[in-house]
Parts: C-alpha cells; sequence; structure tokens
C-alpha cells in the first residue's frame, strides 16, 4: 500500500521524496509516515486558495472563534472519519494553518484556474483512484453528501459526480450565483447554468420536477482528473465561469445525486456573519 510524507508545511512529493536526510536535518522538519485507512474509499480532498474576489482571504476569516477553513476541516474529519483527508492549498499561509490544526497539506500552483485543476495537480502526487472535492467555505457539509457523491460516481458510465437540491424559491432559481442543473433520465447531467434553466414557456411553474440547485461538491475517477489536466479551459467554461462545463466540452459523463438537503457555503461577509450568529458552532 502506498504512502506519503507529511510535514509542516504540507507535501510536494515530487520534492519531496528526493530530498536527504541532511536537507531535513536543516530544515528542522520532522516528518511522518502516513497510510490510507482504506484503500477501497475515496480521498477527499479540499481545494483551498486565500484569493476570492467576493470575499478576499475569507479562509481565513474568524467564524466563532476558528478560521472558516479550520471550521470546514473538522466538520469533514467528524462527518467522514473514515476518509484520507487532505487541502490541496495555494500556499504557505494556508497550509500553516491547517497543519498547525493537525490536518495534512499538498502545495499547488496559486495560479491553477480552478479548483478541479488544484486536485488534479495533488492527486498527481497522492495517486488515489478516487477523490471527493468539498469546499473549504462548505463548514456545514454533512456525511449524507459525501456518501451521497461517492454513491453516484459508481454509476455505470460516470467519470465524475456531483449533488444537487430541488429549488424551494422562485427568487433562488432566478438568481445567476445560484447554479442551476438539468439532468437526461439517467441522472446524468445535460447542463449547468447560471440562467434560469429550464425555461417554462407555458407558465407551469419553475417548481418542476427538472429544476435543480447545483451543489458545488464532486468526486472524480482519476482517469477523469487525468484527462482534465490536459485539457484546456473550454468556451462555455469561461463564459459562465463554471469549471464543471469543461468535463461536459470534454464529453464525459457527470452523475447528478439528488439530495434533500443543501450546504451553506461563505461566498460574501454576509453568508459568514448569519453563520457566525447561528447556534451551530
Amino acid at each position: 500500500m502506498k504512502g506519503y510524507l507529511k510535514h509542516s508545511r504540507g507535501i510536494n512529493i515530487g520534492t519531496d521524496l528526493l530530498a536527504t536526510t541532511q536537507e531535513v536535518a536543516e530544515n528542522h522538519k520532522t516528518f511522518e509516515f502516513q497510510r490510507m485507512t482504506d484503500p477501497s474509499l475515496p480521498t477527499i480532498i479540499v481545494p483551498a486558495r486565500l484569493n476570492s474576489s467576493r470575499f478576499p482571504r475569507k479562509l481565513l476569516a474568524n467564524l466563532a472563534g476558528k478560521p472558516l477553513v479550520v471550521r470546514t476541516a473538522e466538520r469533514i474529519r467528524q462527518e467522514a472519519p473514515e476518509f484520507d483527508l487532505f487541502f490541496a492549498v495555494d500556499g504557505d499561509e494556508l497550509s500553516q494553518v491547517l497543519t498547525q490544526n493537525g490536518f495534512h497539506c499538498v502545495l499547488t500552483d496559486p495560479a491553477l484556474p480552478s479548483g478541479t485543476d488544484r486536485i488534479a495537480h495533488a492527486n498527481k502526487q497522492l495517486l488515489r483512484k478516487k477523490v471527493i472535492n468539498v469546499q473549504a467555505d462548505e463548514p456545514m457539509v454533512s456525511r449524507t453528501h459525501i456518501l451521497s457523491l461517492a454513491k453516484a460516481l459508481d454509476q455505470e458510465g460516470a467519470d465524475l459526480s456531483t449533488l444537487a437540491v430541488a429549488f424551494s424559491r422562485e427568487i433562488d432559481f432566478k438568481d445567476p450565483n445560484q447554479v442551476k442543473v438539468v439532468r437526461d433520465n439517467s441522472g446524468f447531467a445535460l447542463y449547468f447554468s447560471r440562467s434560469a434553466i429550464p425555461y417554462d414557456r407555458d407558465g407551469q411553474g419553475f417548481m418542476a420536477a427538472s429544476s435543480f440547485k447545483h451543489l458545488g461538491l464532486y468526486a472524480y475517477k482519476d482517469s477523469f482528473l487525468q484527462k482534465f489536466l490536459s485539457s484546456p479551459q473550454g468556451t462555455l467554461e469561461k463564459l459562465e465561469k463554471l469549471e464543471q462545463l469543461r468535463a461536459l466540452e470534454m464529453g464525459c459523463l457527470i452523475s447528478v445525486g439528488i439530495v434533500e438537503e443543501e450546504t451553506k457555503g461563505v461566498d460574501i461577509p454576509e453568508d459568514l456573519q448569519a453563520l457566525d450568529n447561528s447556534s451551530f458552532f
């Protein structure tokens, strides 16, 4: 069974495995050897970067006394302790915060265009067969979400999986910040959009069975991640600013699992304040 090396600044196997004992000693780093808890399970890799246009440095923002990214990490460990967990970070600042709190990090290029790119680069080092992507700003993700992703990924023919939930309010359906997904009869994604799709031409009401809100959680097969890395950003991806559209443009099949409860991510400062004022933490 393959393992990996971990130290206080995160891991970078491409160089760390070549480090000599003398180099390690000179840098005063402490390495420890880890193994997968269960090789049949997917590994959770959380993409994490500090730059955010709507809420700069939000992952280090305080949520009930701890950085947001640490709250998310603790939640994942609580909800899915049997899964290996890594954070694919864009630099030392996030790595230090996470490793100080007992979490493993993989350093990735800050210039990567999407979370999926970041995970794909991290998995070039970790070499896991199946990977689950939980967003770093989702401190209320549940065990149901994680297990549903894993189940959807096992659908025959699926290259990756994601989740969706039925809309409950028309205002949300029309909000471009809430992404919509439509599926085929087998449960695979036909399209994702910020626009209100499908369009209700005859006015039957937006609450049709085909109207779903996409949740930004994914699971991937390693073969898909390898193809994703070698594929340029697609026209639709760049137009809608939705990385999952690259997968559709590549001709990949995305299995969409339907769940009953959505997650509550932090996109703007008001979202963080609402969570801070809740009784959840």
